[in-house]
């Protein structure tokens, strides 16, 4: 069965490349990796500037998940809004995968003593082990 999982990051250019990555492996894995990831970017799939509604809708999807991966670049840990969804997923008890674009940035506070499970690089088999462990 496929597990549905929603990718947190910081929506600059360096984040949403990898996002993207991540979701191109998702649709191009002949069957393989058997993970669904959701785009739930602002401006992909929410169309609004309401920051009470992006909130629901984020919240939503994040409750229909089974696994929360959160993308770590350069300034994530700065992001009020992954901050935010790092929170959410803890309230609602969400299995959180990290895994860091480049070993030496940041990781955002809220990650820690949750236990996070890690994808020690940003490749399609450590990030796969990390999810499927």
């Amino acid at each position: 069965m496929a597990k549905k999982v929603f990718i947190s990051y910081h929506s600059d250019t360096e984040g949403t490349r990898h996002k993207n990555l991540l979701v191109a492996w998702s649709k191009n894995d002949n069957g393989h990796f058997d993970i669904k990831f959701d785009d739930t970017s602002v401006g992909v799939s929410i169309k609004s500037e309401d920051a009470n509604y992006i909130k629901s809708v984020i919240k939503r999807k994040i409750t229909e998940s089974n696994i929360f991966l959160i993308l770590i670049g350069k300034n994530t840990h700065l992001s009020d809004w992954c901050n935010w969804e790092i929170e959410k997923a803890v309230e609602l008890k969400k299995r959180i995968v990290a895994v860091k674009i480049q070993s030496t940035y940041t990781t955002p506070a809220g990650l820690y003593g949750i236990g996070t499970k890690w994808a020690y690089s940003f490749t399609y088999d450590s990030i796969k082990k990390a999810i499927e462990s």
